[in-house]
C-alpha cells in the first residue's frame, strides 16, 4: 500500500492494478515545456505555422505527454521510490490546447529476482487512446 514517501513495495503489485493522473492541458503548459525543453517548434508555439501543418493547429508536445507517464510512475503506480528505467512509447493522435489527457500505467509483469515491473502505459482524450506504450520501474522489496 502507498503512503506519501513511500509507493507499493514489489510484494504489494499484482497484474492488473494500476494508477493514473488527469490533467486538462493549457496554454501555459506548452509555453513552458518549449521554455524548459528547448523544443521550440513551431507546430507547439505558432498557430499560423501550425495551421499549415497535418496537425491543423498547434499540438502539445509527444515528451510533455510522456511527463504525464512519469508522473503517474513516480507518484501513483508503482509511486514515490520507484525508478523510471525506460519507456516505449508511440503517439496515436494530436493532443490539443484544452484538451483533457488521462495517463494510465497499469501493472503487466513482475519479475521479482530483477525487482523490475513492466507496466503498459496509455493517454486516453475523451475515450480516444492518443498514448500506447511500455514502461519498465525498478522498485524497492519490503525486505530490503
Amino acid at each position: 500500500m502507498t503512503h506519501e514517501l513511500q509507493g507499493y513495495f514489489l510484494e504489494d503489485l499484482e497484474p492488473g492494478m494500476y494508477g493514473s493522473y488527469t490533467r486538462t492541458v493549457t496554454e501555459a503548459d506548452l509555453v513552458l515545456f518549449a521554455g524548459l525543453s528547448g523544443d521550440n517548434n513551431p507546430v507547439h508555439i505558432n498557430e499560423e505555422f501550425a495551421s499549415s501543418t497535418f496537425a491543423k493547429g498547434r499540438i502539445a508536445h509527444g515528451m510533455f505527454l510522456g511527463g504525464l507517464i512519469s508522473c503517474v510512475l513516480g507518484t501513483r503506480m508503482p509511486g514515490p521510490g520507484a525508478i523510471y528505467l525506460g519507456q516505449d512509447i508511440r503517439f496515436r493522435a494530436p493532443v490539443r490546447v484544452g484538451d483533457t489527457v488521462r495517463a494510465v500505467a497499469t501493472v503487466r509483469e513482475i519479475d521479482p529476482e530483477r525487482r523490475r515491473v513492466t507496466l503498459e502505459t496509455t493517454c486516453h482524450v475523451r475515450k480516444r487512446e492518443v498514448v500506447t506504450g511500455e514502461a519498465e520501474v525498478l522498485i524497492g522489496s519490503r525486505y530490503d
